[in-house]
């Protein structure tokens, strides 16, 4: 019988990207993401259900609580009852209202980075992360271009910042995920985007200095693209994966991985296709010996 799972989602860690998954118990699996893994599911819903709440405990000690209702998911990724129930949920807001539980103001508490990314497409944004994630957080993000601009003594200052760059500069602190997928159809030169990555980075670290704020330092740093990467940037003919993930059988065989976008194979020596797996998050799957039904394709000719 084929094994029943939540989808959480593609998460970098320091052993390499895993898809995280949760039995119909709440006992959390992971699935690692190399290359050869072979990813075999069925949809079992097109409803996007509830992934459950966080209990904060310090920097690096956090508890996943699953939904004790198992309910459609009404805020992102979570109910109402979870939304109200999970600290991070005072993450983003907490430099401005002061508000925030324990855990997570000693979480917030140790040594935070900001940061200037690029995506596939020339588009580019603010954002912050945690000392504990530094490296990790840009590779969950699926920057393809990023430059550490100040390292801060805590995730107050680092928002503050944050806030001041983006209010200041065309930067946001956003970026959705189907304009990261869509541009990765058809991304821009990788040098070209080192370079529009650099010249915002500069403006960034020209502007610092004018912030009324102790407890930063301006630095200069460029983040590594995870070797991963690579056959997701690859040249070539650039597909979509052809099928929607909110039903039907799927079969995947990873070649590489940028943030939740895979470079897979249907079929053993078959073309390369570009999924984004962060489309699975909250789906219900089963997994099992599934494969997907490969489409008539027609080359490009160049």
């Amino acid at each position: 019988m084929p094994a029943l799972y939540l989808v959480h989602g593609i998460a970098w860690t320091p052993a390499g990207p895993r898809l995280r998954l949760t039995s119909p118990d709440g006992t959390p699996e992971e699935m690692p993401m190399t290359v050869g893994t072979r990813l075999g599911f069925r949809v079992l819903d097109p409803q996007v259900f509830c992934l459950g709440s966080h209990r904060v405990h310090s920097a690096d000690d956090r508890k996943h609580v699953p939904c004790r209702l198992q309910a459609p998911a009404e805020r992102g990724y979570q109910c109402v009852n979870c939304f109200l129930n999970d600290d991070l949920r005072f993450l983003h807001d907490s430099h401005r209202s002061g508000r925030a539980p324990e855990g997570l103001l000693l979480y917030l508490a140790q040594p935070h980075w900001l940061y200037v990314a690029t995506f596939a497409h020339g588009a580019s944004k603010v954002g912050t992360a945690a000392n504990i994630r530094k490296s990790l957080r840009l590779a969950e993000q699926g920057a393809v271009a990023a430059r550490y601009v100040a390292k801060t003594r805590d995730g107050r200052v680092v928002r503050v910042l944050e806030d001041m760059v983006s209010a200041a500069t065309e930067l946001t602190q956003a970026v959705r995920s189907a304009a990261k997928y869509a541009g990765l159809l058809s991304p821009l030169p990788t040098d070209e985007l080192g370079r529009i990555n650099a010249g915002h980075a500069a403006a960034v670290r020209e502007l610092l200095p004018s912030a009324q704020l102790e407890g930063f330092d301006v630095v200069d740093e460029q983040w590594q693209l995870p070797e991963l990467a690579g056959p997701v940037l690859a040249d070539g003919i650039r597909r979509g994966y052809p099928s929607s993930f909110d039903s039907g059988d799927h079969g995947l065989t990873a070649q590489g991985i940028l943030g939740s976008v895979a470079t897979v194979q249907l079929t053993e020596d078959g073309p390369l296709f570009l999924a984004d797996l962060g489309r699975l998050k909250g789906r219900r799957i089963a997994l099992g010996e599934f494969a997907s039904e490969l489409p008539a394709l027609q080359e490009q000719l160049f």
